[in-house]
């Protein structure tokens, strides 16, 4: 009869637990964390109790196991977090540790050096393939039992990692089961002909993560679909772009203003996941010649509603598809999550909360202006206000107040709504945007009658919308009698918090930002550094920069057909109004940001 292997012990310095072949075991696990005095005594009995208890009923790792218990480390009190006990096994097998971002993965490759089956009966996942070196990801450091095996079978060498046994599982699922939803709907050559259900009403709720286990019958382009928003979430992504191209077309997120390419699908593929996006935006399928613009309303496995706008464009290869993912939990903020100082916000208040008046907010696309209206109108929208909106499209749909969305093939516009919306009795308005000056005008006939609105225009900073709103035909007397005041704004990337670190200050760029305003350098500056929170980028969020312009009774006198826009900025400046590259600096000197950000989204300066 053949003796059973060992238990590995790693108390035991001298017995070196590589070579036992072995998948860990809880009880040698909890005896070296108490070797290593990351437990005591009553954890660790209590550990073994609870692991024994829940044996059977489902098979845990033993690092999950031990984390599940929520301990602390007697040396240092910290959480015996999972990410903890991954580095320390990590160590105990002198292993790299590695913590898998999907972004940095091709999936599709990665998933044809070995079989499904073969991974999870190891619970190793390939990360990496080259021509020479395959890098796999393994929560059983000392299962060695594949190593050579792999390698010979491979010819290339082999080069393991440690990783979070449920990061292990998450992805393994994840990439063989998208690839598998690829190759089915590829060979199954469709051709975006699903059946698409009449949808009467404006939003439809899409249930993320209900598909279950990927098997041959199953709705794989729906399945990729389910797994690409998610996956969007999961990042923090706040547009997905798909893309096609002649053979493979790429999937790209916007994440922190920055474009990353994620993914790659056959063209067929990506064919019937545009469909299928279309059919839940509720889109005409038959339409692919012209532009097309639909909302889908999610909610995540985990009970997160987002909601997304859709926007299709005719290509050479096929329709592109952007969705703009507007996340409430981000979207919405207080006025100080949104980057405003202490002084800002209470210029903002002043602003919003008259009770008549135009309140505009600058930038170009991409600034923020959605969040900062939004976060407002959430601010202003209590039970005894009226508040309505005409947005095109509407951008998120909100119970707090009334929204209409703009319909051109029914000369439904800005203007007709606007003319509407008088009559239903409002206290605030917000029009998505002035663009012409048939708008302009109903805004101000809005103001003049004793209402406040809220709306955005494209300049580039405060001032230039007075000039704008005159270009645009407004009479220069009603400009004064109702604007009330104009906010220019820009968003620019914010310092991870994890690993930012303190770096001499660039003097010359410290000047060239703050220009004649001469502001003290800061005491201390910082520079990105890069970890796994943020992806090695070394950001971590994006933060506004703001240009408060209130209308004062001088700045209202200057406001003539014939303006003078510097001397108008000037006197602005001299009344106390802080520039963008002043808020800038700011931002630099409390060190949430660095120099080189901020000056690649602030205007040229002026000659």
């Amino acid at each position: 009869m053949a003796t059973a292997p060992q238990r590995p012990n790693f108390a035991v310095p001298e017995a070196p637990p590589l070579g036992l072949h072995r998948r860990l075991d809880l009880d040698a696990v909890l005896g070296a964390l108490k070797h290593d005095g990351l437990i005591g005594e009553a954890d660790l009995l209590k550990t073994r109790a609870d692991g024994r208890s829940a044996r059977g009923k489902l098979e845990l790792h033993p690092l999950v196991l031990v984390a599940n218990q929520k301990l602390n480390n007697p040396q240092d009190n910290k959480p015996l977090s999972l990410e903890v006990l991954t580095h320390w096994l990590a160590e105990k097998a002198q292993l790299p540790y590695l913590k898998i971002d999907p972004m940095k993965i091709d999936a599709a490759t990665v998933t044809q050096v070995v079989s499904h089956a073969y991974a999870q009966r190891y619970r190793i996942l390939p990360v990496a393939a080259g021509p020479m070196q395959v890098v796999i990801a393994t929560c059983e450091p000392f299962d060695t039992r594949w190593v050579a095996d792999l390698g010979h079978i491979l010819r290339r060498d082999i080069q393991r990692v440690v990783v979070s046994p449920i990061d292990l599982n998450r992805y393994l699922a994840e990439f063989y089961g998208v690839q598998r939803s690829i190759q089915k709907a590829r060979d199954a050559k469709l051709d975006g002909g699903m059946d698409g259900r009449a949808i009467l009403n404006f939003e439809q709720l899409l249930e993320l993560g209900k598909a279950g286990d990927i098997g041959a019958d199953d709705r794989h382009v729906v399945h990729i679909v389910d797994w690409l928003l998610q996956y969007a979430f999961d990042q923090r992504a706040s547009d997905i772009h798909l893309e096609p191209r002649r053979d493979m077309s790429p999937i790209r997120f916007r994440i922190d203003g920055v474009m990353h390419k994620v993914f790659e699908l056959p063209t067929p593929v990506m064919v019937a996941v545009t469909s299928r996006v279309k059919i839940l935006g509720r889109m005409d399928l038959a339409e692919k010649r012209r532009p097309q613009d639909g909302r889908i309303k999610a909610r995540s496995a985990e009970g997160r509603e987002v909601e997304m706008r859709l926007s299709t464009m005719p290509t050479a290869f096929g329709e592109k598809v952007v969705m703009r993912i507007f996340d409430p939990d981000i979207v919405v903020k207080e006025f100080r999550q949104l980057g405003f100082s202490a002084e800002e916000e209470g210029i903002w208040r002043q602003m919003v909360e008259r009770p008549h008046g135009i309140v505009l907010v600058t930038g170009p696309t991409g600034s923020g202006k959605t969040t900062t209206l939004y976060s407002t109108l959430k601010h202003l929208a209590t039970p005894d206000i009226n508040l309505c909106t005409i947005e095109d499209p509407i951008e998120m749909v909100s119970p707090e107040f009334n929204q209409m969305q703009v319909q051109p093939a029914i000369d439904l516009d800005f203007a007709a709504g606007v003319r509407t919306l008088m009559r239903q009795d409002p206290d605030i308005i917000m029009i998505g945007e002035i663009r012409d000056l048939e708008t302009a005008q109903m805004a101000i006939q809005a103001s003049l009658t004793g209402h406040l609105v809220l709306s955005t225009l494209h300049t580039n900073d405060a001032p230039s919308a007075l000039s704008r709103l005159l270009d645009l035909g407004a009479p220069h007397y009603l400009i004064q009698s109702t604007l009330a005041g104009v906010v220019a704004q820009r968003l620019v990337r914010t310092l991870c918090p994890h690993c930012k670190a303190e770096a001499p200050l660039d003097a010359n760029g410290w000047d060239a930002l703050v220009h004649r305003w001469r502001l003290p350098p800061p005491a201390r500056a910082f520079k990105p550094v890069g970890c796994l929170e943020c992806r090695n980028t070394g950001f971590h969020g994006r933060t506004g920069i703001y240009e408060m312009m209130r209308i004062s009774p001088q700045l209202r006198e200057m406001i003539q057909p014939t303006l003078a826009l510097g001397k108008l900025a000037e006197t602005a400046l001299a009344e106390g109004m802080r520039p963008l590259r002043v808020s800038a600096a700011q931002q630099v000197a409390r060190g949430v940001t660095t120099i080189a950000e901020v000056v690649g989204v602030l205007p040229p300066l002026e000659a």
